[in-house]
């Protein structure tokens, strides 16, 4: 029936696979869990070796770093059920009927179903960067997310047929962190997969510090750049791509590019701080990405 994938990284994942297998066998599913962590070598995987004692399940370690999309490719070779559910392993479950809600949804039409993500009421301020782009870009409810199904998945809290995922798989060339998601939505969108969006979220239970979220952020536009750069998406399908092929059309890229010059400091000591301005981190993001491409 159902393989739940956890992909981590220096992570105690075993409450979560302990709730995880609690539902599923309340449910009385044909269940198995996996989880992969990416090469960490953390004690923290002491506990997580806890997850070999419970029903259906195992926990493995990569030895050496492969990224978020070889390990999520990974987990999906190590399955054997029809449906895989991938979870995040920094996810927290908000309800005692996750399983259920997904297994209740599933029918002869499913290719994807996503359930959503939610973050905390509140964090402390020196994690408000990652939280205000989750509350304010991330957490929409289902019925948002239909409006965009396709460009609305990310797959830390997704059911997707296995036949479906092997037609895609994740890009075996995105090493680090970012839009690894948006490759993997925009072939959905080729292939025109079947979108289910569900009201299912988990909470995001590990929000980055200002300065993690900061350079995360950079990893990511890098990531995004080589993704533009080797024709792997469409501009269209992305919303920000959109935005800087208009500024390229009219030669405002250079503009941008220089502004990322001047005011990196300021963006970084704002972005950094207990305070970030969304509004600041819009504009470093694109001059940034303005600036590293230009540098290819």
């Amino acid at each position: 029936m159902i393989s739940i994938l956890i992909p981590t990284y220096n992570y105690n994942v075993y409450p979560l696979a302990q709730q995880l297998e609690k539902q599923a066998l309340e449910e009385k599913l044909d269940f198995e869990i996996i989880c992969i962590d990416d090469g960490s070598h953390s004690i923290l995987n002491k506990e997580n070796e806890k997850i070999n004692s419970l029903a259906n399940s195992k926990f493995f370690t990569l030895k050496k770093n492969v990224g978020l999309s070889n390990n999520r490719n990974a987990l999906a070779n190590a399955s054997k059920f029809e449906y895989l559910l991938f979870i995040d392993g920094d996810s927290l479950l908000i309800h005692d009927d996750f399983i259920k809600s997904y297994v209740s949804n599933i029918d002869k039409n499913t290719d994807v179903i996503y359930g959503g993500r939610t973050h905390p009421e509140n964090v402390e301020n020196s994690r408000k960067l990652r939280w205000k782009y989750g509350i304010y870009r991330e957490d929409l409810n289902a019925s948002q997310r239909n409006k965009n199904k396709y460009k609305m998945i990310l797959f830390n809290n997704t059911l997707i047929k296995k036949s479906v995922f092997e037609k895609i798989g994740f890009e075996k060339r995105i090493i680090q962190y970012g839009h690894e998601d948006t490759v993997f939505a925009y072939n959905l969108y080729k292939i025109q997969a079947n979108i289910t969006h569900l009201e299912n979220p988990v909470l995001h239970g590990d929000v980055d510090l200002n300065p993690v979220y900061f350079d995360k952020t950079k990893k990511g536009l890098e990531n995004l750049n080589f993704i533009y750069s080797k024709g792997l998406i469409e501009h269209d399908f992305v919303t920000f791509l959109k935005i800087f092929n208009k500024l390229k059309r009219f030669k405002l890229n250079y503009l941008f590019a220089f502004v990322h010059k001047i005011f990196y400091s300021a963006f970084k000591f704002n972005l950094t701080s207990k305070h970030p301005s969304i509004f600041l981190f819009d504009l470093f993001r694109l001059s940034y990405f303005c600036h590293i491409n230009l540098k290819k």
